[in-house]
């Protein structure tokens, strides 16, 4: 008996010893599961205090994992127009590696000018290669602000002034850098239209405004594009936080957008305890500094959702479910980031991602006046070309804040135009500074002057830089006018030689005082590592223009809707900021107000023509869960291959509540080579012509006759169908 019973206690044995060396493997680690349930498994596992580490940052761009179970840290990078270089752990100073110079993209304002969403998707995959290769979990990035006003420092970074353009491309923008596994995080939500008082400014504007203005990006960008991050932004609304605002980040965001992913607060946006537990925030970065300094040093453990949010749940002021809302979020974005086995490795600064940046800028670039056809200049047509301007030398991936990136390589204008004509062809005179100290600026214009005259062309190539008070993050622009008495400078140039073309580099509209005497005129932007080379291929001719504006240029500043009504609507008192332009923003206020601009939005030349059919649909009247179906025939007349971008407008007979007298509702680039002509196809949801109505908190089609136009920009209508909605 003592035997047998021994012979079986060691086979118990054995048989334990060899189970308990192949242990069934967690759920949270087997990606075959379903994502949810690994959510909640890893969630069972994890201590208050791993919790606690998960929803703040450890280092200026790093959120903690939880190491015991083999969750990997998040580490964020800014963007969206590049990876910028590494900082150290705890500082926004560069640590000084030598290996991570990256391809600078172009700014968000030339990729809307493209009106090519299929660009927009190769933008955010090669971009997305770039964060992968780096390591980085999220990219900040891409900003979907609109632009209100064009004295607001950053709107380079974002899309443009219309909700629809801006919306059809964060898409595939988004799309694209999340096919890398690397997570895009959508900025900043909502109404960080200026950047004066940016930390604390109150925005006073109607829900109809919120709704059909400043929120259809973030609502496209969440539930098209399925984004797994959200940026909060720095200002208050109606009175609260954005970073923790209870209607924009728990009503509309997660509870009527079904948004799933993690809202980070922008860097120092976070100011309570309780406002943040409770309001929808999930990770808070960058508290006690404003985002662009170092601030209170290793202040980690004290943030807003650390050891004071450990506390009031151990003391049971707050419910531990918050807590355990914001670590799931975490979660869901880990396994579908760092914890996705699948994921590709990415690339970083290659010559493929270049050509991509060069595409983008090209197709971006809009000829705005071209009367004596003085662009496109072929090569070998004059013997003397004199580029005047900093611009064409100036570094422009550098500063402008947190956008700030250090580019493997940079072709300024100069470089690309002397690449392009040759060095015996192109004379350089700098012309204007924006470093007083170093040059005598009555020299300068002296100098650009004298070797004008003798100049066969004068390519003048200035307008913005991303120093303070120009496109730059934490400072809006102080004028309307270009800085450094350029404008002086371009109405000298046009009175010595009049065969001057001018090219205006700048993420915003400037003022024009000298645009009746100048014969050619390109609206430019901050190109990227590419940028000489695509200017001189536009320059050249060897490609043609095809970009559009992506808003409005007025004449003067007090004709834009947020610049005419006084301080208290831009930029407001330092304490609130009225928008009482309402949902007339950019060319629904240009053209409701029968307002002329200098440029009107959707505007930009070719150096080929194109003739357009007529527009036609297959129905005069459609029900309200119906699709419009448009087309019309468009033809390449010139003798150049070249795109033109189509646009259709919308606009309401009599509607119930005031309505912009026009809206933009599709649009697509059409390439025709020399004398093709295509059909161009068209659809829109009738739901597409909806208005939000405040009082019933809804959107609504009304019964009515409705027109539909098409143009070549808001200004330029070719031909219109109309159509009924009935029930």
């Amino acid at each position: 008996m003592k035997r047998s019973f021994f012979i079986g206690l060691i086979y118990s044995i054995i048989v334990y010893c060899v189970s308990a060396q192949e242990p069934s493997k967690p759920i949270y680690l087997d990606d075959s599961k379903p994502l949810e349930q690994r959510v909640e498994d890893a969630l069972s596992r994890m201590t208050l205090e791993e919790k606690i580490a998960m929803v703040h940052a450890q280092s200026k761009f790093s959120s903690a994992g939880c190491s015991r179970l083999g969750i990997p840290e998040v580490w964020m990078s800014d963007g969206p127009h590049g990876i910028r270089p590494e900082p150290l752990w705890d500082a926004f100073k560069p640590a000084g590696w030598t290996n991570d110079s990256c391809t600078a993209f172009p700014a968000l304002t030339c990729l809307a000018a493209t009106f090519d969403p299929q660009l927009a998707l190769e933008y955010g995959k090669a971009i997305g290669e770039e964060a992968r290769y780096r390591k980085k979990d999220i990219l900040l990035g891409p900003g979907v602000n609109i632009y209100r006003t064009p004295l607001n420092g950053r709107n380079f970074e974002y899309m443009g002034e219309d909700p629809y353009l801006a919306s059809r491309m964060v898409v595939p923008y988004i799309q694209g850098v999340q096919q890398n596994g690397v997570a895009a995080c959508l900025k900043h939500f909502a109404l960080n239209n200026q950047e004066r008082w940016r930390h604390n400014i109150n925005v006073e504007v109607s829900d109809r405004a919120l709704y059909e203005i400043y929120l259809p990006a973030f609502k496209a960008g969440v539930q098209e594009g399925n984004v797994w991050a959200v940026m909060g932004a720095y200002n208050l609304f109606r009175g609260q936080h954005c970073s923790h605002h209870d209607l924009l980040l728990n009503k509309i965001l997660k509870n009527e957008w079904s948004f799933d992913g993690v809202v980070v607060s922008d860097w120092g946006g976070v100011y309570d305890t309780d406002e943040s537990a409770r309001n929808g925030l999930d990770i808070e970065m960058g508290t006690w500094s404003d985002g662009l300094t170092n601030g209170r040093a290793f202040a980690y453990d004290d943030y807003f959702l650390a050891r004071p949010f450990l506390d009031k749940i151990k003391s049971g002021e707050l419910p531990q479910q918050l807590l355990d809302d914001k670590v799931r979020r975490v979660l869901r974005l880990v396994f579908r980031t760092n914890m996705d086995r699948n994921r590709p490795w990415g690339s970083f600064a290659t010559d493929a991602h270049a050509a991509i940046s060069r595409r983008i800028a090209e197709q971006g670039i809009v000829l705005l006046k071209n009367e004596t056809q003085l662009f496109p200049v072929s090569v070998g047509q004059y013997d003397r070309i004199l580029v005047v301007g900093e611009n064409a030398v100036k570094s422009l991936t550098v500063g402008g804040g947190s956008s700030e990136l250090k580019a493997k390589k940079e072709i300024s204008p100069l470089e690309g135009l002397i690449e392009k004509y040759g060095e015996k062809t192109i004379h350089y005179t700098l012309g204007y500074t924006s470093e007083p100290q170093k040059y005598d600026a009555d020299s300068l214009r002296q100098v650009a002057l004298a070797l004008a005259k003798s100049a066969d062309l004068v390519i003048y190539i200035g307008g913005l830089n991303k120093d303070h008070y120009q496109d730059c993050e934490a400072f809006d622009r102080k004028s309307f006018d270009l800085p450094y008495d350029q404008n002086d400078l371009i109405e000298r140039l046009l009175e010595v030689n009049k065969n001057t073309g001018v090219i205006i580099i700048s993420g915003n509209g400037v003022a024009m005082p000298w645009i009746e005497q100048v014969p050619a005129l390109i609206q430019s932007w901050y190109l990227g590592s590419q940028a000489g080379n695509a200017m001189a291929n536009v320059i050249s001719g060897e490609v043609n223009p095809s970009g559009k504006l992506p808003f409005t240029i007025p004449k003067k500043l007090e004709d834009n809707g947020a610049n005419s009504f006084g301080p208290s609507v831009y930029p407001g008192d330092s304490i609130n900021v009225y928008y009482k332009e309402d949902i007339l923003v950019g060319y629904r206020w240009f053209d409701t107000k029968k307002i002329e601009p200098q440029f009107p939005f959707g505007f930009g030349l070719s150096y080929t023509s194109f003739n357009y059919g007529k527009l036609t649909t297959d129905n005069k009247e459609y029900s309200k869960t119906d699709v419009i179906r448009l087309s019309c025939s468009i033809t390449n007349t010139g003798g150049k291959d070249g795109a033109e971008t189509l646009q259709i407008y919308s606009s309401q007979r009599h509607p119930s509540l005031p309505r912009p007298l026009k809206e933009l509702k599709a649009f697509k680039k059409v390439s025709l080579k020399a004398g093709e002509t295509k059909t161009v196809s068209f659809t829109i949801p009738v739901k597409d012509l909806a208005f939000f109505d405040d009082e019933r908190h809804e959107w609504v089609v009304e019964q009515d006759r409705f027109t539909l136009s098409l143009a070549t920009s808001s200004a330029d209508i070719r031909s219109s169908v109309r159509i009924k909605v009935v029930e």
